[in-house]
C-alpha cells in the first residue's frame, strides 16, 4: 500500500506541476529568457528556451519548499545555471555523482573560475531513466526528473537532511538550476548563493609576496565582519574518487589568513567601500570569505560569525 500510495502522491504532484506551468506568466520567461540572452560566460552550456522554461517551473518548485519552511524566495541565476549544467554533463557522462569535479574543484572553485563572486552551497543528485524514459522526449524526463529529485531533498529528516536545509536555508536569494541526461544518466544539482555584496575590483590571480588590493562594499548600512582565506591545491580527481566523497568542506585545513572586526574597520572608506590588502606567502588557491554584520565595530571585543552573512565566494590563484 505504501510504495503505491507514494507513487500516486508523486504523479498527482507531477500533473499539478504541469499545470501551473502551463498557467506560469509570460512576463517570468521573458525576463529570464533576456537575462540568459545577455549572459556571455559558458556559452556552451547555455540553455534554450524549452528547458528555461523547465527551470523556471522548477524554481518555483523551490520556492514553494522554501514558503513551508518560512524563507523568502530566491531567483533563479543564470551564470550559476550554466556551471551547474557543465557539471551535470562531466558527471553523467562520466557516471560519477559527488562535489567535486574530475580537475578536484569544488562548487565555489567552478563558480569563481566561471567568474562569479558571490557565495556558493551546493546539492546534488542523480538517477537513472527506465526504458520508457529513455526513449521520451528530453524535455518530458526532464521535468520529471527535476520534480522527483527535488522532492527527495525536501523528504530528508534529521540528521541526515544537509540538502533539505540548504534548500530552505534563509540567507539565500539566488539559485542556479543544472540538468543533463547521457541515455539512462540523469544529474540534477541546485547552486544557492548568497548574494549581498558589490564587487567593485576583484583580481583572479596574484604573485606570492606581493600585495593584492580587493574592492567590495557590504549591503548599505552595514560592515565587514570577518574576513579568513584558505589556501588550498587542487589536484584531479577520479570518479570513483569523487563518489565516494558524500560531502565537502565549504574551506580548507589551512587558513592563510584572517581579519578581524576592528582590523576590517581600518579599510573603510567613508562611502561604505573597502580596500583590503591581501598578502599570501605560498602558491596555490585561496578561498576568500567575509561576513557582513549590523554593527561597526572598531575595537577589539569578543565575536562570533555564527548568525553572519558570509556572502563571497572569491578564489585568487597565486603564482
Amino acid at each position: 500500500m505504501k510504495p503505491s500510495s507514494h507513487l500516486f502522491n508523486f504523479f498527482l504532484l507531477l500533473f499539478a506541476w504541469n499545470i501551473s506551468f502551463a498557467q506560469a506568466p509570460d512576463s517570468t520567461f521573458v525576463y529570464y529568457q533576456k537575462l540568459n540572452n545577455l549572459e556571455s560566460r559558458l556559452p556552451t552550456y547555455k540553455d534554450n528556451d524549452n528547458i528555461l522554461r523547465l527551470k523556471i517551473l522548477q524554481l518555483a518548485q523551490i520556492n514553494k519548499s522554501r514558503k513551508k519552511y518560512h524563507a523568502g524566495p530566491v531567483k533563479l541565476d543564470i551564470l550559476a545555471s550554466r556551471v551547474a549544467n557543465k557539471m551535470c554533463e562531466e558527471a553523467a557522462l562520466n557516471k560519477y555523482l559527488g562535489h567535486w569535479n574530475m580537475k578536484g574543484e569544488k562548487p565555489y572553485h567552478r563558480y569563481a573560475f566561471a567568474g562569479g563572486l558571490d557565495h556558493v552551497s551546493e546539492n546534488a543528485a542523480s538517477s537513472t531513466c527506465n526504458e520508457k524514459q529513455v526513449f521520451a522526449d528530453r524535455e518530458e524526463v526532464y521535468s520529471e526528473q527535476m520534480l522527483k529529485l527535488h522532492q527527495e531533498f525536501m523528504a530528508e529528516r534529521a540528521p541526515d537532511d544537509g540538502h533539505k536545509q540548504n534548500c530552505i536555508a534563509k540567507d539565500h536569494n539566488f539559485v542556479g538550476i543544472g540538468v543533463y541526461r547521457d541515455d539512462k544518466e540523469f544529474r540534477y544539482y541546485e547552486e544557492f548563493l548568497d548574494r549581498y555584496y558589490e564587487f567593485l575590483e576583484i583580481p583572479s590571480t596574484g604573485l606570492i609576496k606581493q600585495e593584492i588590493l580587493i574592492k567590495l562594499k557590504p549591503e548599505s548600512g552595514k560592515y565587514f565582519y570577518y574576513l579568513v582565506a584558505y589556501r588550498e591545491d587542487i589536484k584531479p580527481m577520479s570518479p570513483s574518487k569523487i563518489t565516494s566523497h558524500k560531502h565537502y568542506d565549504d574551506f580548507s585545513s589551512e587558513s592563510a589568513m584572517i581579519l578581524t572586526p576592528w582590523e576590517l574597520d581600518a579599510f573603510r572608506k567613508k562611502d561604505g567601500e573597502y580596500e583590503i590588502p591581501l598578502t599570501f606567502k605560498r602558491q596555490g588557491y585561496y578561498y576568500v570569505n567575509i561576513f557582513q554584520s549590523d554593527k561597526e565595530i572598531k575595537a577589539p571585543v569578543k565575536y562570533d560569525t555564527k548568525g553572519k552573512i558570509q556572502a563571497s565566494g572569491i578564489v585568487i590563484e597565486l603564482k
